[in-house]
């Protein structure tokens, strides 16, 4: 199947750091004359992102296109009768969408549908908390009631699984290069006027970035401007100081370093934010962010002063291998073991991220999916770990 890009489940909200977004739907014809068809490759993909059954949008296609539909749910096969253009129908998905997936108070898309008193659906928000009706005239709703969605579950185990070797390329030779480089380029900051103020400190040692954390967190009440982050908003508006550095960064990418980067940053006022490292991350890294975190150590060692900022880089993460570029799940535990070379995530914080599933910046099963590859990377800590401690005895 053809890789499909990604697209805001919104489509109408022009914001490339949008928390919540789907791969765009793809469309095959199939057959000839009256056996024509249009299947739809990625349907389960899709429905994934917004959390309904394939079955529910491929119907509405049907509904709206006067059409006859059909579903092979075990052989993953969604198909409308008819030739049908793809463009018609994603402006049709968009109509699903409004109508049976976004909070017709808030517009988020974090929704469930619920069935009331048998047969009166509702969407649930776990955004605002309101539930709101669905148009019970339209004809889906006779097919949902008819196929109500299934209940979530709660809490799902961690399965565990083959371990990969996670420290492949950790050896000494990759730690002295590694080391110069971020020495190289934290030395090129401490010669700005500007960010010597800041004192940056060329020492990556555990102990001197523990030792900065703890020092800039107790000054993180006071230095942040605007006080706490929007928890939970992703800066829909384009012109905010988010969106502003997300176009900047990725306009500039490749002819700023560190240092430029980090005076954007300061420009917009949101050095001192946690949300600052989830848009970075986006706008910032490519295919090739193994090799791109270490260029850039001294500018997120600056940027990390917390364990929230830590969980935002990692969020970020998560969008990048698991939006983005899904292609680079594999090299999740090499991107890790990048993050934590240059000691900007910890063993307690990366660990307790890694066996939480969390809905806070991905959907549910991108979610899933990332942690489920960052095992390797989990099971290498948790063996060093052991065989420091046995080492102590």
């Amino acid at each position: 199947m053809a890789s499909a890009g990604v697209v805001n489940i919104r489509r109408d909200v022009d914001d490339k750091f949008y928390r919540y977004r789907m791969p765009v739907l793809l469309t095959k014809i199939e057959g000839k004359g009256n056996g024509i068809k249009t299947v739809i490759p990625n349907m389960s993909d899709v429905s994934r992102a917004l959390s309904r059954p394939p079955t529910y949008p491929t119907k509405f296609f049907g509904c709206e296109l006067g059409a006859q539909t059909s579903f092979d749910e075990k052989n993953d096969r969604y198909i409308v009768n008819g030739a049908h253009d793809a463009t018609r129908l994603r402006e049709l998905l968009d109509g699903f969408i409004d109508k049976f997936v976004l909070c017709k108070s808030c517009k988020n898309p974090e929704t469930d549908l619920i069935l009331v008193k048998g047969d009166i659906i509702v969407r649930d928000c776990k955004a605002c908390g309101k539930r709101t009706d669905v148009d019970m005239r339209h004809k889906l709703t006779t097919f949902i009631v008819k196929n109500p969605p299934a209940k979530t579950k709660k809490g799902a185990k961690k399965g565990k699984g083959a371990h990969a070797d996670a420290g492949e390329g950790r050896g000494t030779e990759s730690d002295d290069e590694l080391t110069k480089k971020i020495k190289a380029e934290a030395a090129d900051l401490n010669e700005d006027t500007a960010l010597a103020k800041e004192d940056w400190s060329a020492d990556t040692s555990a102990e001197a970035v523990k030792a900065r954390v703890r020092a800039l967190e107790g000054s993180m009440a006071t230095a942040s401007i605007g006080g706490e982050d929007d928890v939970g908003s992703d800066g829909d508006d384009a012109d905010s100081p988010y969106g502003q550095l997300g176009r900047w960064v990725e306009e500039n990418r490749g002819k700023e370093g560190s240092v430029g980067i980090y005076k954007k940053i300061q420009e917009l006022g949101i050095e001192k934010k946690h949300k600052t490292l989830l848009v970075l991350v986006q706008a910032l890294f490519t295919e090739d962010v193994v090799d791109e975190i270490s260029k850039y150590a001294p500018l997120l060692a600056k940027l990390v002063t917390s364990e929230k900022h830590q969980k935002s880089l990692l969020g970020g993460i998560e969008r990048l291998v698991g939006l983005s570029h899904p292609d680079l799940l594999p090299s999740v535990p090499k991107v890790l073991m990048a993050l934590y070379q240059v000691d900007v995530i910890e063993e307690e914080v990366v660990t307790q991220w890694g066996t939480h599933v969390s809905k806070k910046y991905v959907d549910k099963d991108t979610s899933k999916r990332v942690r489920k590859a960052s095992e390797p990377f989990l099971k290498w800590l948790e063996e060093a770990e052991d065989s420091e401690e046995e080492s102590d005895e």
